[in-house]
C-alpha cells in the first residue's frame, strides 16, 4: 500500500508580498528628496531664483514707495486730479522698482542657492568615498561653507560674518534634518540615527552589544 502524501501547507501557494522599501537598483532610493542630482540641482537653483524674485519684488516696491514719498514731500498735490496723478505715478514707480529689485535679488539668491546644492552634493560624494552617508552633516557643512563664502564675497566685517555663519549653520541644520526625516519615512537609513540606535548598516544589531547582553 502506497504511503499517503503529506498535505502541502497553504503558505506554499501564497505569493510573496512586495516590499514597500524601494529597490537598491533604483537611483532615487538613496538620493536626497528622491531626486537624482542632475534634477535636484537645477530645480533647487530655480526655486531659489523664484524665492529671491518674490522677496525682491516686495522689498523693491516698498523701498521705491518710501523714496517716492520723500522725493515729492515738498510738492504734494492740492486737488483731486493732482492726487490721482500722484498715486498713479507712485504705483508705476513701485511696479518698476519692484521688478528691477526682484530680478536682481532673484539672480543673487538663485546663484547662491545653486552653489549651496552643489556644495551639499560635493560633500556627500566625499563622504561616500570615506564610507560615510547622506545626512544632515553634509547639509550643515554646505550651509556653513556657503555662508562663509557669501560673507567673504561681500567683504563683511567679523561681526557680520559671524552672524551670517550662524544663520547658515541654523539653515543647514534645519534643512538637513528635514531631509533626513523624509528619508526615514521612505525607509532609507540615516547614519547618525543608526549610531544612536546601535545598528549597523546591514540592518542587524551590533554583535558586540548582543554578546554583552545577559542570557
Amino acid at each position: 500500500m502506497r504511503p499517503a502524501t503529506p498535505p502541502i501547507p497553504p503558505s506554499a501557494y501564497s505569493t510573496p508580498q512586495a516590499s514597500s522599501a524601494p529597490p537598491l537598483s533604483d537611483p532615487t532610493s538613496t538620493a536626497r528628496l528622491s531626486l537624482p542630482p542632475l534634477l535636484r540641482l537645477p530645480l533647487g537653483a530655480t526655486l531659489s531664483f523664484f524665492t529671491g524674485t518674490l522677496l525682491g519684488i516686495s522689498h523693491g516696491s516698498s523701498t521705491t514707495a518710501l523714496r517716492f514719498r520723500a522725493e515729492n514731500a515738498h510738492r504734494l498735490p492740492t486737488t483731486p486730479t493732482g492726487w490721482y496723478l500722484y498715486h498713479k505715478s507712485k504705483n508705476y514707480a513701485m511696479m518698476l522698482g519692484g521688478v528691477k529689485e526682484g530680478f536682481r535679488m532673484g539672480l543673487k539668491v538663485g546663484w547662491w542657492g545653486g552653489v549651496f546644492f552643489v556644495a551639499e552634493e560635493a560633500v556627500d560624494q566625499l563622504r561616500n568615498r570615506w564610507g560615510g552617508g547622506k545626512d544632515a552633516g553634509s547639509t550643515l557643512v554646505a550651509g556653513l561653507g556657503v555662508s562663509g563664502g557669501f560673507a567673504l564675497w561681500n567683504r563683511f566685517t567679523i561681526h557680520e560674518a559671524a552672524r551670517t555663519a550662524k544663520k547658515g549653520l541654523v539653515f543647514g541644520l534645519l534643512f538637513g534634518v528635514a531631509q533626513d526625516v523624509l528619508a526615514l519615512a521612505r525607509g532609507r537609513r540615516v547614519g547618525y540615527v543608526d549610531f544612536v540606535l546601535g545598528r549597523r548598516r546591514d540592518g542587524k544589531l551590533d554583535e558586540e552589544k548582543t554578546l554583552d547582553m545577559p542570557s
